[in-house]
């Protein structure tokens, strides 16, 4: 085919299929993207059935003859049949958030220009905006104690979280050792003594980075917490004194700002000072709660962020962004120089003096997508007040879920919610009320009525730290309520669903 035919067939304008599942984009608007409203959530039938329906329409992935438009247009109508939407107000599982249409009109405009922040002749302005974007973050988070303050945008709390704790092994062994670790790796004589410590219900992402660090998974030391899941601050203290005490290092102290399940905030200025004390590194997963720091209102809940030598947001949670939209900010941007490269066809001596920068010291990757553009498009649209009405109206909505599930005969709320996390259970009367649970959740999934999250509390916590089984009547439900267009009204109809569910489900045997 010409050039010229080659074009004909590119899709040049939205599909219809496609633009009934975004918004019609108004860069005043502080609404998240509000398409018309999906049937359903979800696709109905569960897993099988869904797959039979996507092979069976998609046909063959890579044909020999390429079919243009109307390829692009029945895809667009399958993906668009057969995904979970966020923007429904049933869709209450997990932190996935509806877009805003701000940034969904960025992220397109990125998309379209397709620049690479990892050289300064591949990007240009993104690396600036970025820069903006981190300078700005990083003052509401450290405010006049970081004179120098760093960062970067990353896919997500996974990543934010490994480079932090890669920043923080990095420093305790040039520290500790006089060696650098990214020349000569973990001395032998180090292997084993290095530990981190977290909550025992800090997010896994801290256990996998220690074990892709080296440093193993059993480096990380659990904290107990409390009933309210936060952790114990004297079980904190006690621990490091044992691990200093027996000839341990410690890495980093790790405060969670938001568990996934409880939305609990540990008490972050007591972390800070634990690790201060022993010459730790203090590390904040904020992915969830993290963006409290636009609140006037809840701000406090954060106190303590301050004093962290990193702190990792993930706006595509609170913050309303399309994945992904992860951010890591350090106290000190000196701590990136452990990434620092220079390769002759992407960052030269010669042009970094001449004032080109080396974008290669602010990420694991290489090539990597200009996201903070869309983050900085939602920032100008809303300002930080239009981000604190969104995150109140999340806060109300769940208010008003407790206040229907504390109420309702048929459920019983497992405590005050911390963020905009509802845990609860269907009160079975006949069955086991683990499995009536777990199997009205996963009706609502087939049926395509709704998506609700489930997990199991309590986590069971020793005097050392040590987690061990959920005991029995453990499980609960969840509703994670991160999308502000949701009603009240939605939501009591979402939990009138939840009660038929477990009704059905809970049959005397």
């Amino acid at each position: 085919m010409t050039e010229t035919e080659i074009a004909a067939e590119i899709p040049n304008e939205v599909p219809a299929q496609v633009a009934s599942a975004i918004p019609s984009v108004r860069t005043d608007a502080i609404e998240p993207a509000a398409p018309a409203r999906a049937d359903r959530p979800l696709p109905p039938g569960g897993p099988a059935a869904v797959a039979e329906r996507v092979r069976a329409a998609l046909g063959p992935v890579l044909p020999e003859q390429g079919r243009g438009q109307a390829a692009f247009d029945e895809l667009a109508a399958l993906v668009v049949a057969e995904t979970v939407h966020a923007s429904h107000p049933h869709t209450a599982a997990h932190l996935h958030c509806p877009t805003l249409p701000v940034a969904v009109a960025a992220d397109t405009l990125v998309a379209a220009l397709n620049p690479s922040m990892d050289s300064w002749d591949q990007s240009a302005a993104p690396s600036v905006i970025e820069d903006e974007l981190i300078r700005a973050l990083a003052g509401l988070c450290f405010g006049d104690q970081a004179t120098h303050p760093g960062g970067t945008v990353t896919t997500g709390g996974s990543e934010s979280n490994l480079m932090a704790l890669l920043f923080a092994r990095d420093e305790l062994i040039r520290r500790a050792y006089d060696v650098d670790p990214a020349e000569d790796g973990i001395p032998g004589y180090a292997a084993g003594r290095l530990r981190i410590l977290c909550s025992a219900v800090s997010h896994f992402s801290i256990a996998r980075s220690a074990a892709l660090l080296g440093l193993g998974e059993r480096a990380v030391v659990p904290v107990p917490v409390g009933p309210d899941h936060r952790m114990d601050p004297h079980a904190l203290e006690r621990i490091a004194a044992r691990l200093v005490g027996d000839g341990d290092r410690i890495v980093a102290v790790v405060g969670t700002a938001g568990t996934t399940d409880a939305g609990a905030i540990d008490p972050l200025e007591d972390c800070g000072r634990v690790a201060h004390k022993y010459g730790a590194w203090f590390h904040i997963d904020g992915a969830y709660g993290g963006a409290l720091i636009f609140s006037d209102v809840r701000r406090d809940a954060l106190h303590g962020v301050a004093t962290a030598d990193s702190v990792t947001l993930d706006l595509h949670k609170f913050g309303w962004q399309p994945i992904p939209a992860g951010v890591l900010l350090c106290r000190d941007r000196a701590a990136f120089g452990t990434l620092t490269r220079r390769v002759a066809y992407l960052s030269a001596l010669d042009d970094e003096r001449a004032g080109y920068p080396n974008l290669l010291d602010r990420s694991l990757r290489t090539t990597r997508r200009a996201d903070a553009i869309k983050i900085v498009a939602t920032c100008q649209a809303l300002g930080r007040s239009g981000l604190d009405t969104l995150i109140e109206r999340c806060f109300a909505l769940t208010a008003h879920a407790a206040a229907v599930l504390r109420e309702h005969p048929d459920f019983e709320l497992d405590r005050e919610p911390g963020l905009t996390t509802v845990l609860f259970r269907y009160r079975a009367k006949h069955g086991d009320p683990d499995l009536v649970n777990a199997a009205l959740r996963r009706r609502l999934l087939t049926e395509g009525a709704a998506v609700i999250g489930r997990t199991e509390l309590p986590i069971v916590s020793t005097a050392d730290g040590a987690g061990g089984p959920a005991p029995s009547g453990s499980l609960r439900l969840k509703l994670t309520l991160v999308n502000p267009e949701t009603s009240s009204t939605d939501l009591d109809r979402l939990i009138e669903l939840i009660a038929a569910a477990g009704a059905a489900e809970d049959q005397p045997r």
